[in-house]
């Protein structure tokens, strides 16, 4: 499908043909549960559309249609729900237009039919964009194949503090692996040549990731410098080099100004400076946060105005707000024509995905989605994600070779290994729900309960409801422990240890002792449930104030090490976690970053040596958590790196830097990096705009595996400060063991563009430190480039 076959004249006459009441019913959702019914056959049966229904709901057309995730229990059911809402919409709005259907899938596909991948913090991990590309593409034909035009998704925040609990819908804390991710996802969601007549929506736009304290929704502290060279990054070169289609606002604010009614973000930045000529859509009700917690607003009708004033298009998940500007207008108080603006843009985006008649491309026939496809694509993921973090040489293990005692909470469950946004997740939702409104959740009154309070409260007594809702969702996914005993049928299994304290039935130190008396070696599964409703940690609107295994699990630890044994342990968790205890107690550890339904088979295989660990981390973890937040990409004289020398740390620490860094992680095997000049060319070169590295990368162990080298830079001299270090390139190599090959790393010197002093975005002439490694913490090679000129451009500060 082409990208589009509409004019802009085609547009702009069917916008003036409207009704100014059509027009306001273009830039609203509706959320489609509320146009159902029971079923009228008695029987039990599913809901049905209810045509009048809509017509009372929406008499003047339908714009956008939310929550679409949980109609139907297979592909058949959402399709057909869909077809018969769109149905009734065409009957409703003016001129026969259909209307927009969003879903999220950042980790496949959000329905019980959908592929479900890896968490993107996993992604990351691997270091491999094509794979994300792959992932992004079945998701994307799971979409097609079921009616739905736009998928929000990918999430292209930047984070750096892992208290937050939406590090694992992030690909971590680096501008450029975040954006080569996030292109990737783009590609695979809207095709390479935009023919998939699927569109994504890049969020949250800006700077959501670092909001204040890691509290949810809250403010962003950060400057516009900060906002435009690194946190915006992800963001400039997904509408660049991949055309990104649509954009989500963030629920923070920045300097006193709600990014939903920001118009320098929205508009003066977004459009103006970064070329973004896509539709704008609010994340759900940031709108009425307006009123109800940021307070610039009095009332809906001026919720509104701020809103589509600043640049933001569409309202969801309904029309609270944007259905007033109706009578905004009548009073004076809103041009009609930016009304105007915005619905053509909504309009495009529906020509785009052929819902208007007449007017753009006719929906190409979808192709069921490739499950062979999907399944080969979760298993690579998974497999380059787990990232060993250490290993004194007990790993890996052999099958019956040693006597292996499995212990920890997360070794036998399974929806430990999914995230927010997966079906798992979704599943969840309804029966927390139902919990809470049958009261049965302590602490939650049913008559007063609102939406948002779903994700915080503790729900005692559902863990084995969710569990048997994972299992059913995926009956073919193992646990950590099933997966084992698959490869090795005489592995024991303890049940200790506890995602929650028990004050009443503390952990025993000889029952403890008992229970690995046989062992040779003792396998930890711990970590940390993350999701959307129930006894999670992490997940959206559960920040925590130290992120730190929940439980009892650092007790185990504890109490495991004091008998003696070999103890590896591995984490489950989808952000950075306070690890300093586990790394000091164990002799291995190797990290599983949410990897869904392959976690099992997964873990199983890499502990026993069948899968090579080649993750390297997307995240920094710190030692400690006074030093939040950490990252590897601090400016100079701040943070824990100094290429000057020795710099003010905090005193009751050590060490400075991180226990584990940016890039790291470690393999079976060992690989050395070094520069490769030949013929009297240096290793590191600056050519036609392009930095290029090439470097001879080696397996220098027994054993075939895979690494990522890494690129880095950094400019010596500038008039702002700039980062101790920035990544730059990367790519993943495998080699035999022994094998040596010569690899070429490239980008270009944009990469190293920021907004000087004058308020350009460029780099002034100097010189430019080349590092390569693969690690943060262990770049072994290094050159030097002179960058001769300016190379500025307007999109700098405004």
């Amino acid at each position: 499908m082409p990208a589009t076959t509409s004019t802009p004249d085609d547009i702009q006459r069917l916008v003036s043909r409207l009704t100014l009441e059509q027009k306001v019913a273009q830039l609203g959702g509706l959320i489609a549960p509320e146009v159902f019914a029971p079923s009228q056959d008695g029987a039990g049966g599913g809901p049905v559309v209810d045509a009048g229904r809509l017509r009372e709901l929406r008499p003047h057309g339908v714009g956008h249609l939310s929550l679409a995730w949980f109609l139907g229990e297979d592909a058949d059911g959402l399709r057909g729900h869909l077809a018969a809402i769109q149905e009734v919409v065409r009957e409703v709005s003016p001129f026969g237009i259909g209307a927009l259907v969003h879903n999220e899938g950042i980790n496949g596909f959000l329905h019980a039919s959908g592929s479900q991948f890896p968490t993107s913090w996993a992604q990351a991990a691997a270091w491999d964009p094509e794979l994300t590309r792959r992932a992004a593409a079945v998701t994307s034909a799971h979409m097609r194949d079921t009616g739905v035009q736009l998928l929000f998704s990918p999430v292209m925040d930047i984070n750096r503090d892992p208290r937050w609990g939406r590090v694992h819908e992030t690909y971590g804390e680096d501008p450029e692996l975040a954006a080569r991710m996030s292109v990737a996802f783009v590609r695979g969601i809207q095709g390479a040549e935009q023919e998939s007549g699927v569109l994504a929506t890049g969020k949250h736009f800006l700077g959501y990731g670092a909001s204040e304290g890691a509290l949810n929704q809250a403010v962003t502290q950060l400057g516009r410098r900060a906002l435009v060279d690194e946190y915006a990054e992800p963001f400039r070169r997904a509408i660049a080099e991949a055309g990104l289609a649509l954009m989500m606002n963030a629920y923070n604010e920045i300097d006193g100004i709600p990014a939903t009614a920001s118009r320098w973000l929205l508009t003066e930045f977004l459009r103006d400076t970064l070329g973004f000529d896509g539709l704008v859509v609010s994340d759900y009700d940031s709108i009425n946060l307006l009123r109800t917690a940021h307070r610039t607003a009095r009332t809906e009708g001026e919720a509104a105005v701020q809103a589509l004033s600043a640049g933001l298009d569409v309202e969801l998940p309904g029309s609270p707000n944007y259905s007033h500007l109706v009578d905004e207008v009548a009073a004076g108080r809103l041009d009609e024509r930016i009304v105007d603006v915005a619905v053509a843009r909504v309009l495009a985006v529906k020509a785009r995905t052929g819902l208007v008649p007449g007017v753009g491309p006719r929906p190409a026939a979808a192709a069921p989605p490739d499950r062979t496809e999907a399944a080969d694509v979760r298993r690579a993921i998974a497999a380059r994600a787990m990232v060993l973090l250490q290993n004194d040489g007990t790993l890996s293990l052999s099958p019956g070779e040693r006597r292996v005692v499995v212990v920890g909470p997360a070794a036998d469950e399974l929806r430990i290994h999914f995230g927010a946004y997966t079906s798992v997740s979704s599943a969840e939702m309804p029966l927390g729900m139902q919990a809470v409104m049958e009261g049965r959740v302590p602490g939650i009154d049913p008559a007063t309960f609102v939406f948002t309070d779903i994700f915080q409260p503790r729900m005692p007594g559902m863990d084995p409801t969710f569990e048997s809702a994972a299992r059913k969702l995926h009956p073919e996914a193992s646990t950590v422990l099933d997966a084992l005993r698959e490869l090795d049928a005489k592995i024991e299994f303890a049940q200790l240890g506890r995602f929650e304290h028990d004050a009443e039935d503390p952990l025993d130190a000889s029952v403890v002792e008992a229970a690995v008396a046989d062992a040779d070696v003792v396998v930890a599964v711990v970590g940390e449930r993350t999701g959307w409703v129930g006894n999670n940690t992490a997940g959206e609107g559960q920040s925590t104030a130290s992120p730190s295994l929940p439980g009892d699990q650092e007790d185990l630890l504890e109490l495991l090490a004091a008998t003696g044994k070999l103890l590896v342990t591995v984490v489950v968790s989808g952000r950075p976690l306070l690890l300093e205890k586990a790394a000091r107690l164990s002799n291995s550890v190797l990290l599983a970053p949410l990897l869904g339904e392959e976690a099992g088979p997964t873990i199983a295989r890499t502990l026993f040596g069948l899968i090579n660990p080649s993750g390297k981390l997307p995240s920094t973890f710190p030692r400690h958590l006074g030093q939040l937040p950490l990252y590897h990409g601090h400016h100079h004289g701040s943070g824990y790196g100094h290429p000057t020398g020795t710099r003010h740390g905090y005193g009751d620490l050590d060490q400075q830097g991180p226990l584990y860094a940016f890039g790291h992680g470690l393999s079976y095997t060992t690989f050395e990096v070094t520069p490769d000049e030949r013929e009297g060319r240096p290793a590191v070169e600056l050519t036609d705009g392009v930095v290029r590295a090439r470097l001879s990368v080696s397996n220098t162990g027994a054993v075939d595996g895979e690494t990522v080298v890494q690129l880095y830079a950094r400019d010596e001299f500038a008039s702002v400060v700039r980062p101790v270090r920035q990544l730059i390139a990367f790519a993943r190599v495998g080699l035999a063991a022994g094998e040596s090959r010569t690899v070429v790393l490239e980008a270009r010197v944009e990469r190293l563009h920021y907004t000087m002093a004058d308020g350009r975005r460029g780099i002034e002439p100097g010189e430019v430190t080349v590092l390569a490694g693969l690690g943060s913490d262990a770049l072994t090679c290094a050159g030097t480039v002179t960058v001769d000129g300016v190379l500025a451009t307007a999109q700098g500060l405004r």
